[in-house]
């Protein structure tokens, strides 16, 4: 599989959310080190660089699952704008932490109740920085 890319705004953001959320001891240290390496092994563009199938920050994606077919579809955002019932999940949950910097068509290993299953991205829906949303 190919790098991951991230923009160079949103690992900064993410970054500054990982420091401060483990300050607040509101991460734990297995998913803050989790997502920092996914971080640092990105490679990081200016937000006008990131290609328009690629899951970044605010980005509204959509899923399947291997196991079973289900779709679901969320939005991808930071800690302090998550509201599970908008279906804006926190950057810092397992499975967001398990998409970002991926790419539609993608599939991506993660563990669920059940045991070990595949998400495909199906759909980027939105995509700040596709839509010209460099600030998000």
């Amino acid at each position: 599989m190919s790098k991951l890319i991230i923009s160079r705004l949103d690992s900064a953001r993410i970054k500054k959310c990982i420091n401060d959320a483990k300050s607040n001891k509101t991460i734990s240290l297995a998913e803050a080190e989790k997502l920092m390496v996914e971080l640092n092994n990105a490679k990081i563009v200016e937000p006008k660089d990131v290609p328009s199938d690629v899951v970044t920050m605010n980005s509204i994606v959509k899923l399947s699952f291997a196991n079973n077919n289900k779709q679901i579809q969320f939005q991808i955002v930071y800690p302090d704008q998550a509201q599970l019932k908008e279906n804006k999940i926190s950057i810092f949950s397992p499975i967001a932490t398990a998409l970002i910097g991926y790419k539609k068509n993608d599939e991506v290993e993660w563990i669920v109740p059940g045991g070990l299953t595949k998400i495909k991205i199906e759909e980027i829906i939105y995509q700040p920085e596709a839509a010209g949303d460099f600030n998000l």
